[in-house]
């Protein structure tokens, strides 16, 4: 059984029971973000997370509650990363070396330095999702956190359901299907084809004025001066201060 299968098999008054007593038990009594989230699903029952599965109704709502909690959680100002899980490879310092004849400390700077772009990039969506989550909490934003509805990131108050991308190309297919014959919103910060920031529309969209490149890299510096773990570094890498 999966999460939608649970939400329409058991009775209403059965259901918000339970789900109002896993709230309390994972100390989400006070939040009302994941009421309105749960909401969404309930509309929108093709947009309930395919992989919440469980033997039962009441097994499939807990490990529901139980991936928002984590999700929250795990959010990038207190989480610690993991470096790549992949390893470099070597074929490509001969790639490069072949054509600029480098020294093996110079081919080193450079594998490190991909490396340590790649957590960057990896961190980017995390960032700009609490980013938002913070900024628009007090709008009547809520975060879908851990991936609580398929494909969306935040809902709106009036029920508005966005998804939230960093740059125009990082949307793949699937989450374009998804969205597809639904209403389903979508905004990303920045056109990856001209370097166009697009916060005015998203300004516009929602009827606020403040949000801004600037603020959004000023909320960067500050996550990541106080989270020092939220960038992961290879041990053996040049930039790796510990």
């Amino acid at each position: 059984m999966n999460f939608s299968e649970a939400i329409f098999k058991l009775d209403g008054i059965d259901f918000l029971g339970s789900f109002q007593s896993l709230k309390k038990k994972y100390g989400l009594e006070y939040d009302n973000c994941i009421d309105k989230i749960l909401n969404a699903c309930e509309i929108n029952q093709g947009l309930c997370p395919k992989n919440v599965k469980g033997n039962d109704e009441q097994e499939c709502i807990e490990k529901w509650v139980k991936k928002y909690k984590k999700g929250y959680d795990n959010r990038i100002s207190v989480r610690t990363s993991n470096i790549p899980g992949t390893l470099p490879d070597k074929i490509i310092d001969t790639i490069i070396n072949t054509k600029l004849n480098l020294t093996s400390k110079n081919l080193e700077l450079i594998k490190y330095s991909h490396r340590l772009s790649m957590t960057a990039e990896n961190i980017l969506g995390s960032l700009l999702e609490e980013f938002l989550f913070n900024e628009l909490k007090n709008h009547g934003w809520c975060c879908a956190w851990g991936s609580t509805i398929k494909s969306v990131d935040f809902c709106e108050k009036n029920g508005d359901l966005w998804q939230i991308k960093n740059r125009s190309n990082s949307e793949n297919s699937s989450s374009s299907s998804v969205r597809d014959g639904t209403v389903i919103k979508k905004w990303y910060r920045v056109n990856a084809v001209t370097g166009e920031y697009k916060w005015d529309i998203l300004n516009q969209e929602i009827n606020v004025s403040h949000l801004s490149e600037e603020e959004f890299s000023y909320f960067v510096r500050q996550t990541l001066s106080k989270n020092k773990d939220a960038l992961a570094i290879d041990d053996g890498s040049p930039w790796n201060q510990n």
